[in-house]
C-alpha cells in the first residue's frame, strides 16, 4: 500500500473535511452519531470558542491514495497546571497502524516542539468536553457530548505505548424509579430544616449560571486532570445551552439560602439527530424542533457539583440525593424520558459512584484516558 501522507489543517476546507471524517469513516457503525457539522464547525473555530483563548491547538489529517483516512488534534492548555503535560485528542482513523504511526508521530513531534514531555488524552478538546476513548459499552449509541470509537481503538493507541492514566464510567439511570427507600429514609432524617432544592431560575439565566460556575470549579478543584471553566467558557456554554435548558430539569441545593450544590439534566441531542448525518438544512432544522418540542426518551446529566465545604459528611451525604431527586421530578412531569446518563464519573470517585450505584444504576460505558512519556 502507498505511504501515509500528514497535512496540517490550515485552510476553512480542511477543517471542513477534518470535521466531516468521522462520518465518512464510521458510516457502517449502527450505533455511531453523526454531530451537527454546525456545532462542530463552532466547537473547533478560535473566533466562536472560548478553549482556544487559554490553548494551542494544531489539527491534522492522514491521507493516502487521494483520500482522508485518520485525524488527530495535538493541544496545550495553559490553565493545566503541569507545564510538562500535552494533549491529545479528536483520533478517528481507518484499522491501519500505518495511519496510527502517522497520526500520532505528527501530533507527538508538534507536543514535543513546544517542550512538552508528557501526552495525555483523548481530550476532545478539553477534559470539561468529550473526554477519553470508549473501551467498553459499544453496543448503545453515545449520549449527547459522549464519544464513540469502534473497538480496535483501544489497541491501536496502546500499541504506540500508550498506558492507562485514568478511567471514566457513565452510569444510566432509570428515572421513572422512586428513590430507594433507605435513600429517602436517610433524607428525611438528615437534611436540615435550612437546606432546600429549587430549580433554575430563568430570569436570572446568566447570573444562575455564574453560580454553577462557582460551585462547580470549587467541587472539582482537587479532581484529577481538573481544568476551571473560565468566564467566557461558562458565557459561551450557558448561551449554547439555552435552547435545551428545562428550567425544572435543573436543581440548585441551598443552605441558609447560600447555594451549596447543583445538577443540570439535558435532553439527550443525539437521540434527535441520529438519522440526520449532521446536516440540519435544508429541512432537519424542522424536524429538529418538532423532535425536540416533543422530547426524546433518553436524558444525561453532564454537569453536577457540590461546593468542597460541604460534601463530607452528613450533608455530603444528604445533597446528591437532594439533587438526584428534585431533578426527577422536573423529568418525569415531561412523562416521555426514561433513561438518563450520569456522567462522567472518575473511577476512584467512590463516595459519588457509591451513591449512584445506591439508586439501581449500572456502568454501561467505560471510556479510558491515555498517557505516554516522550522519548
Amino acid at each position: 500500500m502507498s505511504s501515509v501522507e500528514i497535512v496540517k489543517v490550515d485552510t476553512a476546507a480542511l477543517k471542513d473535511r477534518f470535521i466531516g471524517l468521522p462520518a465518512k469513516l464510521y458510516a457502517s457503525d449502527p450505533n455511531f452519531v453523526a454531530p451537527l457539522l454546525m456545532e462542530r464547525q463552532e466547537a473547533l473555530s478560535p473566533k466562536k470558542n472560548p478553549y482556544f483563548a487559554h490553548a494551542e491547538t494544531q489539527f491534522f489529517l492522514a491521507r493516502r491514495d487521494g483520500r482522508d483516512v485518520g485525524r488527530i488534534s495535538a493541544q496545550i492548555d495553559k490553565l493545566v497546571l503541569d507545564p510538562t503535560i500535552g494533549h491529545f485528542g479528536m483520533i478517528v482513523a481507518e484499522d491501519d497502524p500505518a495511519i496510527f504511526d502517522a497520526l500520532f508521530a505528527a501530533a507527538e513531534a508538534w507536543l514535543r516542539e513546544r517542550g512538552r514531555t508528557i501526552v495525555r488524552g483523548p481530550f476532545n478538546l478539553s477534559i470539561n468536553e468529550e473526554t477519553g476513548l470508549l473501551i467498553d459499552g459499544f453496543d448503545t449509541p453515545p449520549m449527547m457530548f459522549m464519544s464513540h470509537d469502534p473497538r480496535y481503538m483501544a489497541a491501536r493507541i496502546e500499541a504506540k505505548g500508550y498506558t492507562k492514566a485514568k478511567d471514566v464510567f457513565a452510569y444510566l439511570y432509570d428515572m421513572r424509579h422512586d428513590l430507594p427507600p433507605a435513600a429517602r429514609k436517610f433524607i428525611d432524617r438528615r437534611k436540615p430544616a435550612a437546606m432546600t432544592a429549587r430549580n433554575l431560575d430563568m430570569t436570572r439565566y446568566d447570573a444562575e449560571f455564574d453560580t454553577i460556575t462557582d460551585i462547580f470549579n470549587d467541587a472539582w478543584s482537587q479532581n484529577w486532570g481538573f481544568v476551571p471553566f473560565t468566564p467566557a467558557e461558562i458565557r459561551h456554554m450557558a448561551k449554547s445551552l439555552k435552547p435545551l435548558i428545562d428550567p425544572t430539569w435543573v436543581a440548585i441545593v441551598e443552605m441558609h439560602g447560600e447555594p451549596v450544590g447543583f445538577g443540570i439534566t439535558l435532553p439527550n441531542l443525539n437521540e434527535v439527530i441520529a438519522d440526520m448525518g449532521g446536516k440540519l438544512l435544508p429541512f432537519n432544522w424542522l424536524k429538529l424542533l418538532l423532535r425536540l418540542k416533543k422530547g426524546p426518551r433518553s436524558a444525561r446529566v453532564p454537569l453536577m457539583g457540590i461546593r468542597r465545604s460541604s460534601s463530607a459528611g452528613l450533608l455530603g451525604g444528604v445533597i446528591p440525593f437532594l439533587i438526584i431527586e428534585k431533578m426527577r421530578q422536573g423529568v418525569l412531569r415531561k412523562g416521555r424520558v426514561e433513561r438518563v446518563e450520569l456522567s462522567w464519573i472518575l473511577e476512584d470517585n467512590l463516595p459519588m459512584r457509591r451513591m449512584i450505584e445506591s439508586l439501581d444504576s449500572i456502568p454501561y460505558k467505560t471510556y479510558r484516558v491515555y498517557e505516554k512519556t516522550l522519548a
